[in-house]
């Protein structure tokens, strides 16, 4: 059976292409601009077909077009593998940088099957972590704009707390006083309606995020944690993706970045700090949902995670502790999500404190 072994060095104007067969030492040299390029390497794959070539592997570093690239590629049934850039560093840290030269690394990787691959994320998570940065975006924007107004009503002798931002009413009187005592009222106002006009857009976003996700069965799971709820399901639900390409949970746990480094050698091992790697996104989510049942303590308190965070915060430190939690929950969330179960309190609930809860109470009913 003839094999192709195809390495794409991909750009947003152009793409270089080496062709590598079985056996050969040098791989024809191919540049394509991105105008007519495709169709002219669309007519290229067709013609190897025609010659005989039944298996044609395609190698592409992960870059901001690979999805269309990659989309190309399955529309002529290709299979595409996207490099995992962060376990292939001999293109990055290589002597001889060019294009030319990339692609042939790449063509020569594929061919010994030792390309480290790349998941890229379904559709709905695509569109879902868009309308999530959207909305980000947004709120990033509001909150800048209401810290400048702090500031500026701080300089001329106006106290406000920063919740007083948060709500149009409170808004509207600040302005009235302003208008008023006649300082700086034509300066603050159009800072007030952009605020408010950006609020109305995240309510915009937020009620298309829900629109989608009505009938997502992760996110329901999701948000049957206390303290859980839409956005920070829905963060989650986005970059965690298909739950399933995670064989256990310390595979999860590490692609939100919440495993520490390790160092080992001979008899001798380090530990770290986590190693932030992957999506910043989850590993926020994860910790905010760990502030989320903290602030749920009427109804967590008797978890055994609460417990433990309790107890760590005392010697560890809040960030540390709040880190630690984080990690279990992430346990806790790959078993939810592959097992397709909702959160079970009960399964939290430590029992040997229910145990002497009840013997206390049994006590008091005697005594009584």
């Amino acid at each position: 059976m003839k094999k192709m072994y195809i390495g794409v060095d991909l750009h947003k104007g152009q793409f270089t292409v080496c062709w590598l067969t079985e056996g050969s030492k040098e791989g024809r040299i191919n540049i394509y601009y991105s105008k007519n390029g495709y169709k002219l390497f669309e007519d290229e794959i067709r013609r190897l077909r025609e010659e005989g070539y039944e298996e044609i592997k395609v190698g592409v570093e992960s870059t901001g077009n690979t999805r269309y690239f990659m989309n190309r590629m399955e529309q002529l049934g290709l299979n595409c593998i996207v490099i995992n850039t962060l376990k292939f560093k001999i293109v990055n840290q290589s002597v001889k940088k060019t294009d030319k030269h990339d692609a042939k690394t790449i063509a020569e990787f594929l061919l010994k099957d030792m390309l480290p691959e790349s998941k890229i994320c379904s559709m709905q998570s695509e569109m879902l972590r868009r309308l999530m940065k959207t909305r980000s975006t947004l709120v990033r924007a509001s909150v800048k704009i209401k810290n400048q107004l702090h500031g500026l009503l701080m300089g001329i002798g106006i106290e406000i707390s920063r919740g007083q931002m948060q709500s149009k009413k409170k808004r509207q009187q600040i302005l009235n006083v302003l208008e008023e005592q006649g300082l700086l009222a034509k300066a603050v106002e159009p800072l007030f309606d952009t605020i408010d006009q950006l609020v109305e857009q995240v309510k915009k976003v937020e009620k298309r995020i829900e629109e989608i996700t009505v009938d997502d069965k992760a996110i329901k799971q999701l948000m049957s944690i206390p303290g859980s709820g839409l956005i920070t399901a829905v963060t989650i639900r986005a970059w965690a993706d298909d739950i399933k390409r995670f064989s256990d949970a310390k595979k999860f746990c590490a692609y939100a970045g919440l495993v520490p480094w390790v160092q080992k050698s001979n008899e001798h091992a380090y530990y770290g700090h986590i190693t932030k790697r992957g999506p910043e996104e989850l590993r926020t989510a994860l910790v905010q949902l760990v502030l989320g049942m903290v602030r749920y303590k009427k109804i967590t308190g008797r978890y055994r995670l609460m417990g433990l965070y309790n107890s760590m915060k005392q010697n560890k430190g809040s960030g540390k502790t709040i880190t630690a939690i984080a990690r279990k929950l992430a346990v806790i969330i790959w078993s939810m999500l592959s097992n397709g179960d909702n959160f079970d309190p009960m399964k939290m609930i430590d029992k040997k404190l229910c145990v002497k809860a009840q013997e206390m109470r049994d006590r008091i009913n005697d005594v009584a």
